[in-house]
């Protein structure tokens, strides 16, 4: 396998501002002894090569894990940071809130920002936020603390939601794509689920340290795993993008019409890299844009967020009596539905799954509407009364089923998948 020297580069390419990304998988360019022979084996299955695009998913999947913890804090926490802290109820809103609006920053940020230094790059700076954050929240004594924390954590929540989709898409094998992005919604439910379930018996301080440990973990993990090989295509590091694609499928696998098809990608790429009026002009644009900002609009209108953020409470004022048990029932079954889709994705097709989530989604929430309804107007002494908190708390079971299913990891994939580089970028600060 011949590769370029980086001198043969030319000058038009933009070099990023972080030149060696520190990994084991570029030792071959550093000694000869761990250079791979000219000839390349036969290509090997799908099982053997996979194993390090699974190593290096699993490891950024760490990401989404504290995306979800994020998400599902402020639902157990909510009673004892009142108490403790002497918060009102719109108080602690607030602090729920923040979340949102720090990510919306972190997401104007993590196009350019994982651009110019990389996907692992860009995930080390989000790191370092979120550690932070969580250690703020943590030892905050007022409410401008606690504010500070959340603030922090969101915006590297924010960088996260896209950097990690942009990374996993671009070092996953084609068969494997459907399947391996939507370990992102998989890991978002985990942290939420176990959010919930250490919320229940843990003090919120302490609960907080435990949210600083994925990120913590992350943040050396990086160095163990390849970058994009398509980043480095686009960079113009044919040597670098060659080892980290061979890494990532194998030193038994063929690579050469994977890396033809990477680096004519990338020149195409490199044409095409500034947003403006002229490129929105062209129609082949404009469907894959549409289609991705209106999956995302609705995912985020579907009211998912605060079943998250306040689970324990609506389920208490539904009528359960242990709203913490529940809510971890809720996050259980939230981490069951997206395995199912991570299985079904390639199998079923995403507009499949869409339209039956959709669906679901519809009905559990025109269940729980009538529920809470026909509370104001059937009596209390009625049989009836105690059957519509029980309708209520299997509608919010049921939406979340349906939302985990395919409106939850559908929009972010296909997102990765239909927009080119530059769209996909816009959409994301949209």
């Amino acid at each position: 396998m011949t590769v370029r020297s980086r001198e043969e580069v030319s000058t038009d390419i933009r070099m990023p501002m972080l030149h060696s990304s520190g990994s084991w998988y570029r030792m071959n360019e550093l000694d000869p002894l761990y250079s791979w022979p000219d000839c390349a084996a036969p290509v090997s299955t799908l099982r053997d090569y996979a194993v390090s695009v699974v190593f290096s998913v699993l490891l950024v999947a760490l990401a989404p894990l504290q995306f979800g913890f994020t998400c599902g804090y402020s639902s157990p926490t909510q009673s004892a940071i009142i108490e403790d802290l002497g918060l009102t109820v719109s108080e602690f809103g607030m602090f729920g809130s923040l979340a949102s609006v720090g990510a919306m920053v972190g997401a104007i940020a993590s196009g350019q920002i994982s651009e110019y230094i990389g996907r692992k790059g860009s995930l080390m700076i989000a790191a370092i936020p979120n550690v932070i954050g969580w250690l703020v929240i943590s030892f905050s004594h007022d409410i401008s603390f606690l504010y500070m924390g959340r603030l922090l954590v969101g915006f590297g929540v924010g960088m996260i939601s896209y950097t990690v989709l942009v990374y996993i898409a671009e070092i996953s094998p084609g068969k494997m794509r459907g399947m391996l992005g939507s370990v992102n919604q998989l890991a978002v439910t985990v942290g939420v689920m176990v959010a919930y379930l250490l919320g229940s018996f843990v003090d919120w301080r302490l609960l907080a340290v435990i949210g600083a440990l994925p990120c913590g973990i992350l943040l050396p993990g990086l160095f163990f795993v390849p970058e994009s090989p398509r980043w480095l295509a686009k960079m113009g590091m044919m040597e670098s993008c060659e080892s980290s694609l061979q890494a990532l499928r194998g030193y038994d696998t063929d690579i050469t019409s994977e890396l033809t098809e990477i680096k004519r990608s990338a020149s195409s790429s490199r044409k095409n890299n500034t947003i403006c009026v002229v490129l929105f002009k062209r129609r082949r644009y404009w469907y894959p844009l549409m289609l991705s900002v209106g999956l995302l609009v609705l995912q985020q209108l579907s009211g998912i967020n605060a079943i998250l953020f306040y689970s324990s409470t609506i389920l208490e004022k539904a009528g359960i009596s242990s709203g913490g048990v529940a809510t971890f029932g809720l996050g259980s079954i939230s981490v069951v539905a997206t395995g199912v889709a991570t299985w079904l994705m390639d199998r079923a097709g995403r507009r499949v799954l869409l339209l039956v989530s959709s669906a679901g989604m519809t009905a559990s929430l025109l269940l729980v509407a009538i529920s809470y309804f026909l509370e104001d107007i059937i009596s209390k002494d009625s049989f009836f009364y105690d059957t519509l908190g029980v309708l209520s708390v299997v509608g919010l079971l049921t939406m979340t089923v349906f939302f985990s299913l395919g409106m939850g990891p559908i929009p972010w994939l296909i997102m990765s998948e239909v927009c080119v580089e530059t769209i996909r970028r816009l959409v994301v600060v949209a």
